[in-house]
């Protein structure tokens, strides 16, 4: 088949990636399968997808703020979030980031289909099992969260969730093309805003918030 729709898939376990490839390869083109999300930011710049499948929880940046940058980056590409979390709160969150699709990782191959040929239909796609509007959550995701807790800048929530994964100063820089200097002023300005005092209540911090995870969980506007 020619002009076959171009896939890009992001997962940690590479299992879920083979999964994905043998379910897909013979109506998609596979233009690529990363697991972290910097891969995922790299790969799509490189290989232009129409379609990128991504989970939420990846290593180095999460896939909610993975689908922040891409749908800046790579505007052209629909993103299909598909993933573990069923949370109303997580699906809100994922549509306000750029996402035009929500699958559960327990749904069936023909399903995962569906979803991947309605956003390319321009169509949004929510996981029928999850009970949700697709219109409804596209006026939800407009709107913005109300926190409890200080709004954080994408560059500190990219900062906050590598320290919470145990990379050192010079690690971080490295990964965002950034100086040491500008890692170590990024880590007291969220201690300021967080009111932490070291990198181990940094780490505390974004595990009890669920800040690796991608979310604010506990601390956006609920459904």
């Amino acid at each position: 088949m020619l002009n076959r729709p171009r896939l890009l898939l992001a997962d940690d376990h590479k299992l879920v990636l083979d999964g994905f490839q043998r379910i897909l390869a013979p109506e998609f083109e596979i233009v690529g399968m990363v697991e972290d999300g910097r891969a995922l930011l790299a790969a799509a710049q490189k290989c232009h997808p129409d379609v990128i499948l991504v989970d939420i929880s990846m290593p180095l940046l999460n896939g909610i703020d993975a689908a922040r940058h891409l749908h800046k980056s790579c505007p052209e590409s629909k993103l299909i979030i598909v993933t573990m979390h069923s949370d109303k709160a997580y699906i809100v969150e994922a549509f306000r980031a750029g996402a035009v699709g929500y699958i559960l990782k327990r749904s069936r191959p023909a399903e995962l289909l569906a979803a991947i040929w309605a956003v390319i239909r321009g169509e949004r796609y929510v996981a029928p099992e999850l009970g949700i509007d697709t219109q409804a959550i596209g006026k939800k995701a407009k709107r913005q969260p109300r926190s409890k807790l200080p709004n954080l800048t994408p560059r500190q929530r990219e900062v906050l969730q590598l320290v919470a994964e145990g990379r050192s100063n010079k690690e971080i820089a490295a990964l965002l093309d950034v100086s040491v200097k500008a890692v170590e002023f990024q880590k007291s300005m969220l201690a300021r805003r967080l009111g932490t005092k070291n990198s181990s209540e940094l780490t505390r911090y974004a595990i009890t918030y669920g800040l690796v995870g991608g979310l604010l969980n506990n601390t956006i506007e609920m459904w």
